[in-house]
């Protein structure tokens, strides 16, 4: 039997601010070379990071499933294409981060039933681009709003190894703390993540 699907709408850049459903923007498709999200139903388009982004994005990445191979018991997935929903808003808010990872990740569901809606992660993180006023303005506004997050690292990689900064802001009770910022060449633990020592250097 040939199953034939539904053609997917795709969206631009020219849709940036254009409102959509939760499940309309599921179902659709984005030109490549852009970064899609839904906040409060309206599309948020930017675009693909440069060189350097992607670099301290790959650094990143294999510091965090070094540590998650070494204590699952701490974080027992880390997704590079997570959505977070944001709860509370009255309509659908769903920022990407960077990075997303769990404590809790029901890896007993069957794959084919897990939901981002059902799924919220301990930690996010965002290596800021060109559109500054997302990671450092809005986003530090959508992930205080969820519970679940208890640090939200934000890195900008900077013109010079001096304009590097890595930022975390930390949770408590309802609110973020006042942030911590760390330079190139600083190390950062956190409590959060036992054992955890990152050196401030994406080329060590």
């Amino acid at each position: 039997m040939i199953v034939q699907l539904a053609t997917a709408r795709e969206i631009t850049p020219a849709d940036h601010g254009r409102r959509m459903r939760l499940e309309d923007f599921e179902r659709a498709r984005g030109r490549e070379g852009y970064r899609y999200e839904l906040i409060d139903e309206r599309v948020y388009v930017s675009p693909r990071p440069n060189e350097p982004h992607d670099f301290v994005l790959e650094w990143l990445n294999k510091v965090l499933h070094a540590y998650m191979d070494a204590r699952p018991d701490v974080i027992n997935r880390v997704s590079t294409h997570a959505r977070v929903f944001v709860p509370g808003r009255r309509r659908a808010t769903c920022p990407e981060p960077d990075f997303a990872a769990y404590q809790d990740y029901p890896r007993h569901t069957p794959w084919r039933q897990r939901r981002w809606q059902d799924i919220t992660p301990l930690l996010v993180v965002e290596v800021a681009s060109d559109d500054l006023a997302k990671d450092f303005g809005r986003n530090v506004e959508l992930y205080e709003q969820v519970p679940s997050v208890r640090e939200y690292w934000l890195v900008h990689p900077g013109d010079f190894d001096a304009h590097f900064l890595f930022r975390v802001y930390r949770r408590r009770g309802a609110k973020w703390q006042k942030p911590i910022d760390l330079a190139f060449g600083d190390t950062y633990a956190t409590r959060l993540l036992p054992g955890f020592s990152l050196l401030i250097n994406p080329d060590a």
